[in-house]
C-alpha cells in the first residue's frame, strides 16, 4: 500500500502575484524582510484567495511512547508521557500558554501512549495505534501496515480540521525517548552520522548522549537501514507513532491548501518523511525555528539542500522543548504577515508617491 495523496506544486504565478502586491504597498520594497516572503508563500498556499486568511489555526500536539526508552536514553521515566498529556488537557503546559497567546486552538492526540486510556476531553483525540512502539534496537518499531495507518490517520486529522474551517495547522509532540527515534529517522533518510545528530533531548548528559548515539547506530544496523530510503520502511523500522501522525498532518494540510508550521527536531523528522513521500510538500510547510537540539541545524540544512523550495526557519530563540511551542510562537509571525498583506494601503490608494525603484 502507498500513501494516496496529491500535493500540487506551489504556483509560481501566485508567488509573483503576491510579490507584486507587496511591492505596491506603502513601504520601501522588501523593507519588511522575511515577513514579505512569508506573506507571499501563504498567499500561494491558500490558492490566491483574497483576503489572505490564516485563521483560525489548530495546533496538534501528538503524543506516543517508544520501546527504545528501555535502553536508558532519557533522564525521565516513560510515565512522563502520559503525565504530560494530562497536563496538556488540564491547560498547564508551555504549549497551552503559547497557543492561548498566539490564538491557536489546541488538540492533543494520543497516538500510542503506554498508559491506560485517557478520560474523554474536548481537546483529546484518541487514536491509539498501540501502547508504545517496540524497541527499535531489537527489530522494527512497528509494522509497515501500522506505519501507513499512522500517516493516514494524520492525513485524516488535517482533512477534518480544514473541513471545519481551519486555515493553518501546527504540529508538535510529546514522547519520552522520541528524540532518539527522530535522530534515527534523520540518519536513515539523510545519511547522517548518529554522533553528529543525537542531542540532549529532555536533558541527557554527555554519557547518556553517547549511549543514545550507540543505540541509534544499533537500531540502524539491526533494521538494515544502510542505503534504504523508503520513507514508510524507515518510519516502521525506527520511527514512532507520533512521528507518523505528524507526517500525515503535514501531507494532509498541504493537500488541502493550508500552511503547516513544523516545530523542532522531532517534528522535523516527520517533515523529512513527508518530503520523501511527496517532495511537493516543501512549498507548504513553514519551518518555525531552529531548535537548540544538537543536529537540528544540520538536519535543516540537509533538507534545504535536497528541497530548495523549503524556506529558511522563521526563528532562532534557543528553544528545544517540543510540544509545538516553537510553532505556536511562529504562528504570530504568520498572522503578522497576513495583516501586512491584507491591511496595508497601496501607494496609489493612499496617494503616496512611489520612488519607482525595484530595491531599497
Amino acid at each position: 500500500m502507498a500513501i494516496d495523496i496529491d500535493i500540487p506544486p506551489l504556483s509560481s504565478n501566485l508567488l509573483d502575484e503576491a510579490r507584486a502586491r507587496l511591492d505596491g504597498l506603502t513601504k520601501p520594497r522588501g523593507s519588511l524582510g522575511a515577513l514579505e516572503g512569508l506573506a507571499a508563500r501563504c498567499h500561494a498556499i491558500r490558492g490566491g484567495a483574497s483576503p489572505l486568511v490564516v485563521a483560525p489555526a489548530t495546533m496538534f500536539t501528538v503524543a506516543a511512547d517508544h520501546g527504545v526508552a528501555r535502553q536508558d536514553v532519557s533522564p525521565y521515566p516513560q510515565a512522563v508521557t502520559g503525565q504530560m498529556v494530562r497536563n496538556f488537557l488540564e491547560g498547564g503546559a508551555a504549549i497551552n500558554a503559547l497557543c492561548a497567546v498566539a490564538g491557536m486552538d489546541m488538540k492533543v492526540v494520543d497516538a500510542g501512549c503506554a498508559c491506560p486510556p485517557f478520560a474523554p476531553h474536548p481537546m483529546l483525540v484518541a487514536m491509539r495505534l498501540g501502547y508504545g512502539t517496540e524497541d527499535m534496537t531489537q527489530g522494527p518499531a512497528m509494522s509497515r501496515a501500522v506505519a501507513e495507518r499512522a500517516v493516514e490517520q494524520g492525513i485524516g486529522l488535517a482533512r477534518d480540521a480544514v473541513g471545519e474551517g481551519c486555515a493553518c495547522l501546527g504540529v508538535g509532540e510529546m514522547g519520552i525517548a522520541n528524540s532518539t527515534a527522530a535522530a534515527a529517522v534523520h540518519c536513515a533518510l539523510l545519511g547522517l552520522e548518529p554522533a553528529s545528530v543525537v542531542g540532549a533531548g529532555a536533558g541527557a548528559d554527555a554519557a547518556m548522549m553517547a549511549r543514545k548515539a550507540a543505540v541509534v547506530e544499533r537500531a540502524l544496523a539491526v533494521n538494515r537501514m544502510d542505503g534504504r530510503r523508503d520513507p514508510l520502511d524507515v518510519l516502521a523500522a525506527v520511527g514512532g507513532f507520533e512521528i507518523g501522525v505528524m507526517c500525515g498532518i503535514m501531507l494532509g494540510g498541504a493537500a488541502h491548501g493550508v500552511p503547516v508550521l513544523v516545530d523542532g527536531f522531532i517534528s522535523t523528522s516527520a517533515c523529512a518523511l513527508g518530503l520523501a513521500i511527496r517532495p511537493g510538500l516543501s512549498g507548504y510547510v513553514l519551518l518555525s525555528h531552529v531548535s537548540a537540539e544538537r543536529g537540528h541545524a544540520m538536519v535543516l540544512q540537509s533538507l534545504r539542500d535536497r528541497f530548495p523550495e523549503l524556506a529558511p526557519p522563521l526563528l532562532d530563540l534557543g528553544m528545544r522543548l517540543g510540544e509545538g511551542t516553537g510553532a505556536a510562537v511562529a504562528y504570530v509571525l504568520v498572522k503578522c504577515a497576513a495583516a501586512v498583506y491584507n491591511d496595508m494601503a497601496t501607494f496609489n490608494g493612499a496617494g503616496v508617491s512611489d520612488s519607482g525603484r525595484q530595491t531599497f
